[in-house]
């Protein structure tokens, strides 16, 4: 299935592409995904492995012939909107995105697990849930300027499970990118195991306050390629699988199948705001179109 949609940009347009986002997000598995469950199962070191990978892509099968959600927590949306600085999108289109994300949580239907009443009662969750699946909206949104007259709208699913599961702490780096790392790479063994959900994703962003990893590490979400790696990327993956945690948490190999990595600017300080979240099995759950 496409990735971009391209040229339309009226608000019914906008909406009803963000309602198609949400669908396909937390329905398909994209073609990086299937090749990096591919590639595992045909490296899986025992049958337990291979029983587990070969399960993961017969539910991705289901999901996608039945448009079923990947996943029983059909996951919180976030959007991460690439703005074009001569872009003719406004305030009422992202209005229209909102909406589109509550017609795709109806549609799909989204898991009803919207918190009611005020700041106290949600916090202690005393006033009940809402039977409504589009109540989990108003969506995060992050927005990024870039050149040109387009828009690169991503709607991205996070799941609870790696949020639980997620970190964003500081790091003495010493001067050494791969002394940040192996800490991370601590944390992503302790997260994957406590997950359970695994073969996952490694997602990092390193940047100068808490707010800006957490951005990094949804960008690196947004684009990364299951296929492709840098060497600090393979570096994470490597070391993480070698502890041999494996698929449900069952042993074996693979841990995690990728990792994305995204380094912001950074202030001169012994120490790196470190943002990590150890996705599930069917994660990034993320779908994409451009608006002309």
């Amino acid at each position: 299935m496409a990735d971009v949609r391209e040229g339309m940009n009226s608000l019914q347009e906008v909406r009803e592409v963000t309602r198609q986002l949400v669908i396909e997000a937390s329905t398909v598995l994209r073609a990086d995904q299937l090749a990096a469950y591919r590639a595992a199962l045909a490296a899986a070191p025992n049958a337990t492995s291979r029983w587990v990978l070969q399960q993961l892509l017969e539910n991705a099968e289901v999901a996608q012939a039945e448009r079923r959600p990947l996943c029983d927590d059909t996951g919180i949306p976030h959007l991460f909107l690439e703005l074009g600085t001569a872009s003719a999108l406004g305030g009422e289109h992202f209005a229209a995105m909102v909406d589109g994300v509550r017609d795709g949580l109806r549609s799909l239907p989204g898991r009803a697990m919207g918190v009611l009443g005020q700041a106290q009662q949600r916090v202690e969750q005393s006033a009940g849930l809402s039977d409504d699946p589009a109540d989990v909206v108003t969506p995060p949104l992050v927005v990024k300027p870039v050149e040109g007259t387009e828009a690169r709208l991503t709607v991205l699913m996070l799941g609870g499970g790696p949020e639980i599961r997620s970190r964003t702490y500081r790091v003495f780096h010493k001067r050494s990118l791969r002394t940040v790392l192996n800490e991370v790479v601590e944390w992503a063994v302790e997260g994957t195991a406590l997950l359970g959900c695994t073969p996952g994703v490694l997602a990092l962003g390193v940047g100068r306050t808490h707010y800006e990893a957490a951005t990094l590490m949804l960008e690196g979400m947004a684009h990364g390629d299951l296929r492709v790696q840098d060497e600090f990327e393979q570096y994470v993956t490597n070391r993480v699988n070698a502890r041999g945690c494996g698929p449900l948490g069952l042993g074996g190999q693979p841990t995690v199948l990728s990792t994305f990595i995204r380094i912001g600017p950074q202030r001169a300080s012994g120490v790196r705001i470190v943002c990590l979240r150890p996705g599930c099995c069917m994660d990034p759950r993320r779908a994409s179109a451009v608006f002309a």
